[in-house]
């Protein structure tokens, strides 16, 4: 019998999440950056903020930005590491690091910033490589989360720092419901009107909620090796920051 995981409310085979993940990626990467501002009313840019202020890149650092994307995070970062330092924005999905690679470009913001196209759960990178390793609302989607956690940490130089800044569990009961009316009557209907996709927005609000809470979360990071692991909740808990260091 074949190993199963979820996509969404859906379970597949192991082995077709990532492809599914991929295309539903594929699909949106054009209006991924105006769609978010449109699905939380622009406040994604301030959980960024928050969570670069976190990482606490200093100059001279190098550092490995996950589920990169358009790579707004990566550039925030790169510009804290200055020319010393270094980012590289890692992400499955080529059409999402196109984009990004095409904005960055636009904005004159090359240095210190390259780019690679890899799988979270199989880092190309020597052990004790970075600084610092970030990934933004991109651990969802990973397959086996225990194993993508397991390559941060392993990656990571001793006393560097993990962050993961995800959707989470909203932390009363009256919120949640309100979220849950939003995520599955208003996302949908935003991508079917804006991305002509439908389809990807729903499994995008599935997704948040098969994401472990705040607390399991924190306990898989541990699990990984990571000590002094804390989470912060954001807008309600709606979006949360966690953080753990190698010993």
């Amino acid at each position: 019998m074949k190993e199963t995981t979820h996509f969404g409310y859906q379970d597949v085979p192991i082995e077709e999440k990532t492809y599914r993940v991929r295309e539903v990626f594929n699909s949106v990467a054009r209006q991924y950056d105006l769609m978010n501002d449109l699905m939380s009313a622009g406040l994604h840019r301030l959980w960024k903020r928050v969570a670069v202020e976190t990482a606490a890149v200093r100059p001279g650092m190098h550092v490995l930005d996950l589920a990169s994307g358009t790579g707004d995070l990566a550039r925030a970062m790169a510009q804290r590491a200055g020319s010393k330092g270094s980012v590289v924005l890692a992400d499955i999905n080529d059409q999402m690091l196109r984009v990004g690679r095409d904005r960055t470009i636009d904005a004159g913001e090359l240095v210190g910033l390259s780019w690679c196209q890899c799988d979270a759960e199989t880092l190309p990178f020597p052990d004790a490589s970075f600084d610092r390793v970030t990934i933004g609302f991109g651990l969802r989607n990973v397959t086996q989360k225990e194993v993508a956690l397991s390559e941060m940490y392993r990656i990571l130089k001793p006393t560097g720092r993990a962050l993961v800044l995800e959707f989470s569990k909203p932390i009363s009961q009256p919120l949640e419901q309100v979220y849950d009316l939003y995520s599955f009557n208003v996302l949908p209907m935003l991508g079917q009107l804006v991305a002509n996709d439908k389809a990807s927005y729903q499994y995008l609000a599935e997704s948040i909620r098969k994401h472990p809470d705040q607390d399991t979360l924190k306990s898989m990071m541990e699990d990984a090796g990571f000590c002094d692991t804390k989470y912060q909740n954001l807008t309600g808990g709606i979006v949360a920051i966690h953080s753990g260091v190698k010993r």
